[in-house]
């Protein structure tokens, strides 16, 4: 949590192997404003290198989108197959 400002608190759910990369599975995530998906995967040390799809209370979002206060977050890698 960063002391000066107001802070926003999300629910993070990280799946998959992407797990393993940022020590949980699921955790409340507190930042100083304003906070984007990208400045999560940087506090997360999740690399943007690799296909995955950031979800914003069950819709697509951007990296750049703006995250709010009490969003839930769920980071999942894309995977494919057939």
């Amino acid at each position: 949590m960063v002391a000066s400002g107001k802070s926003i608190q999300v629910t993070v759910k990280i799946i998959g192997h992407l797990i393993y990369q940022s020590g949980f599975s699921e955790s409340e995530i507190t930042f100083s404003p304003p906070a984007t998906p990208r400045r999560l995967l940087s506090t997360l040390n999740l690399t943007e290198e690799r296909a995955m799809i950031i979800t914003r209370n069950g819709k697509a979002i951007g990296l750049d989108d703006p995250v709010t206060d009490v969003d839930r977050i769920v980071i999942a890698p894309i995977y494919s197959g057939g």
